[in-house]
C-alpha cells in the first residue's frame, strides 16, 4: 500500500557510492565505464523488465524499481511515473492535465496500481491532471505541499516517506520559487525530483507566487546540492531537450547555482521575464487539483 508516513527532517549525508552494472538480458551498456548507463523505453517481453535504455543516463538505481520519465511538449513539463515491479504500486509526479489519457493508458498497459499523485507545487504554467485522474482511477489520492495553499488529499511536510510497494521517496521543503516547492528524493538518494526549483542549468523563476531568490538559494545549496555528486536530478522542465542532470554538474556548472548569494539574487531580481501564458488559469485550477471549469 502507497503511504505517508512523517519522520525526522533530513539530515546532511555522505555520497553514496551507485551501483554500476544493470542486466539487461546478458549485456551492458557501455557507458558504465563513466559512471552512466543508458535508459530510455524498457525491454524485454515483461512490460516491467529491466533493460538498457535509448539516452545516456541511469533511470533506476534501486533494484525492483521501475521508472518512466514523460514529456508535454506545450509547457515543457516532465512527468515521472514510479512503481515497485513487485506489488505494481505506483506514484505519478507532476502530472498535466493535456496528457492524461497517455498517463492512463500507460498505467494500465504496464498493470499499475496508481496510488499517490503529487505535484512538487502548485503550477503556473500547465493544469495538473491530478483531479482527472482521481476521477479515474479508483482509490488514488493527491499530495501537495501543506504550504502551498491547494487542496489535496494528503498535505506534505518535511521529511515524510511517500511509499510504494517496498520503495519510497522522500519530502524535502524546498521553497523559494514558491511557498509550497518540494524535492522528491529516492531511499538510496539516487534520483531527485526537483520540480521547479532546480532546472538544468538554471532554476525557477522568484518573480511571482511567494518567489523569493534568498529563499531558494538555500533550498537548492542546503536541501539538493547535499545529496551525493552522483545523484540523478530530475526536473519538472527542460526547454533545451535535456533530460537528466547530476547534483555534482549542477554544483559545478549551474551558471546562477555557482553565485554567492548576493550576485544570485541581482540575477534573479533581473531577469524581466513575461509572465506565463497560462499563469491566470493555472493557479486557480491547480489549487482545487486542476478541476477548476475542466
Amino acid at each position: 500500500m502507497c503511504s505517508v508516513s512523517r519522520v525526522k527532517p533530513v539530515q546532511r549525508v555522505l555520497a553514496l557510492s551507485l551501483c554500476l552494472r544493470t542486466k539487461a538480458r546478458g549485456s551492458s551498456c557501455a557507458a558504465a565505464q563513466n559512471k552512466l548507463l543508458c535508459p530510455g523505453v524498457t525491454t524485454g517481453s515483461l512490460p516491467l523488465q529491466a533493460g538498457c535504455r535509448s539516452y545516456c543516463s541511469r533511470m533506476a538505481l534501486g533494484e525492483g524499481l521501475f521508472f518512466r520519465q514523460l514529456f508535454e511538449s506545450v509547457s515543457s513539463t516532465y512527468t515521472y511515473l514510479l512503481a515497485d515491479r513487485e506489488t505494481r504500486e505506483a506514484i505519478i509526479i507532476d502530472p498535466v492535465l493535456e496528457t492524461v489519457d497517455r498517463d492512463v493508458k500507460l498505467i494500465d498497459e504496464l498493470g499499475l496500481t496508481l496510488k499517490l499523485a503529487v505535484n512538487t507545487h502548485c503550477h503556473a504554467d500547465h493544469i495538473t491532471s491530478t483531479g482527472l485522474l482521481k476521477k479515474r482511477l479508483v482509490g488514488l489520492k493527491s499530495a501537495i505541499s501543506r504550504f502551498s495553499g491547494a487542496s489535496a488529499d494528503v498535505l506534505l511536510s518535511e521529511g515524510d516517506k511517500i511509499a510504494f510497494g517496498k520503495h519510497h521517496v522522500t519530502v524535502r521543503e524546498t521553497p523559494g520559487h514558491t511557498d509550497g516547492c518540494v524535492t522528491l528524493v529516492t531511499g538510496d538518494q539516487s534520483m531527485a525530483f526537483t520540480g521547479d526549483a532546480l532546472l538544468i542549468r538554471g532554476c525557477g523563476r522568484t518573480d511571482f507566487q511567494q518567489g523569493c531568490p534568498k529563499r531558494l538559494y538555500e533550498s537548492v545549496h542546503q536541501k539538493i546540492f547535499t545529496l551525493p555528486n552522483q545523484c540523478l536530478i530530475y526536473p519538472a522542465h527542460d526547454y533545451k531537450g535535456q533530460t537528466v542532470s547530476t547534483v555534482g554538474e549542477e554544483r559545478r556548472f549551474n551558471p546562477r547555482l555557482t553565485k554567492n548569494l548576493e550576485e544570485f539574487v541581482d540575477i534573479m531580481n533581473n531577469l524581466n521575464l513575461p509572465k506565463p501564458a497560462k499563469i491566470d488559469i493555472a493557479v486557480p485550477a491547480n489549487l482545487v487539483c486542476g478541476l477548476h471549469e475542466v
